[in-house]
This record gives structure tokens, sequence and C-alpha cells, in this order.
């Protein structure tokens, strides 16, 4: 059995002491292929680097709505420096511009330059066909205005989707993957069912977000991306279907979406 975790950051600090030796130990636990993504110029530089020394690993680069510019005179200076990892990307490893979006839980006075590089960065993948990774968090209504507004040509993923359905239920709408992560096995969860059943299973990504939200019944560590089959078990409760089922199609999604990957 074979598991993809669409969305994970082996380039945070917390993995520094044993990076390598993380990353060895998932590949040889079946965690087959998965995504490294960046949030600011510096983790996507990582990221990359990370990608270029192991090839079941792939890159996503772009600037998060946490990590903007305090002044928007400045985000024609970040885009230039994203797009430079893209054109010196000789070997594929950058699969989608990420993670981007709006974020007003922890950021409500700079909507403004969040909006604006969300967009501009939209612009980024479009011009390098490549689809987009979106982070939102109390902001649906922006994003969802954002996406009908602003044409994505190879739309892309909610990833950690909000269990929120007028989110979930616009984003399938607009052709879009919902990849759920640890949240959906957390005992405070009271909606995660009714949200993983709106989403057909042809739509779906599994994903850790590691080192953060490690699922249940692992709440509390470090995350990694070994721990994406907890989030596969309970999509599986949840379907009343089998984990190979989840894992094999959640595979096979994540090679649709980032199709710039080898299926090999």
């Amino acid at each position: 059995m074979e598991f993809f975790d669409s969305h994970s950051h082996y380039n945070d600090e917390k993995f520094d002491e044993d990076r390598d030796e993380i990353i060895i130990k998932t590949k040889e636990e079946g965690i087959t292929k998965w995504i490294c993504a960046g949030y600011d110029i510096n983790s996507s530089k990582l990221s990359v680097k990370i990608a270029e020394k192991y090839p079941f690993i792939y890159s996503i680069c772009g600037i998060s709505p946490n990590d903007v510019p305090e002044k928007i005179e400045e985000i024609e200076g970040m885009i230039k420096d994203i797009e430079q990892l893209i054109q010196n990307d000789k070997n594929n490893r950058i699969v989608a511009i990420g993670e981007i979006g709006l974020d007003y839980y922890w950021n409500k006075e700079n909507k403004e330059i969040q909006q604006e590089i969300f967009k501009k960065q939209i612009d980024l993948a479009n011009k390098y066909n490549i689809p987009i990774v979106i982070h939102t968090r109390e902001a649906v209504m922006d994003t969802i205005e954002i996406l009908k507004n602003n044409n994505v040509n190879k739309r892309g993923i909610f990833h950690c989707c909000p269990l929120n359905r007028e989110l979930v239920k616009e984003a399938l709408k607009m052709d879009y993957y919902i990849s759920f992560a640890g949240p959906i096995t957390f005992k405070n969860s009271k909606n995660a069912k009714e949200i993983v059943e709106m989403v057909p299973l042809n739509r779906i990504l599994i994903e850790t977000d590691s080192p953060y939200l490690s699922p249940e019944p692992q709440r509390g560590i470090r995350n990694d991306s070994r721990k994406v089959k907890f989030v596969a078990e309970k999509i599986a409760e949840f379907k009343e279907i089998t984990l190979e089922e989840v894992a094999k199609q959640t595979y096979k999604n994540a090679l649709e979406v980032f199709n710039k990957i080898s299926k090999k």
C-alpha cells in the first residue's frame, strides 16, 4: 500500500536535528511520495533543496498570508524571488505555487496586502501552468471571491481544508481538490464526518502539515509524514470503505493535481 502526503514542512526548524533520518524512516514505512511546502523565500529555497536531494519529495514555493511583506510596494520583489526559483528549477522539482492564500485569524490589519500577493501568485502559477495550494483561515468569503474573480488555469488544492460547509461546497463547484489533515481525527472536530462525506473520494487528498497538527492517537507530539496513515484511516471510517481504497485513490488524485510528478 502506497501513501502520498500532499503537504508537509520538512523545511521547518523542528526537523533541523534529524531531518535526513526522519525522511529515510518515512520512505521505509510506505510513504512513497510527499510534498515539502514553502511559506516564505527561505523556506521555499530549502524545500527545493530537499526535493533536489530526495527524488520522492517534491517542492511547492510561495509566500503564505502569514509571511507577507509589511508594505504593498515590497510584493513585486518577493514575487520575483519566487519566480527566480521556478526559472532555476531545471529538474522539475517545483510542482505548484504554495502555500498561498488569506489568514485573518493571525493577521487582520493587512488584508489588502494579503489579497494582493495572493492574486499576484495566482498570476505566477498561471504563467508557469502549475496549480496553487491554498491556505485559508477565517477568510472564507474573501478567498472564494478572489478565486471566482481571478482565473486559475490549473486549479489546485485547499490544503488542511477548514471544516466549513460553504467553503467545501464552493471549492468543489470550482473544481478544486480538498486536502484533509490531522484535525479530522480530533475528538472535538464535531462536523468532520459530515464534511468528509461531502467530498467525493476522487477529489480528496491526504496530508500531515507536519511537524504540526499530529493526528489522534498521537496528538501533541511532532508530526511527520508517516502519520498520514491515521488521516487515511479516519476517511476510510467515515466513508465506510477500506484503507486501501483511500490510499489508492488519494495517491492517484495527488498525481493528477501535481501533474509534473512522474507517475512511476
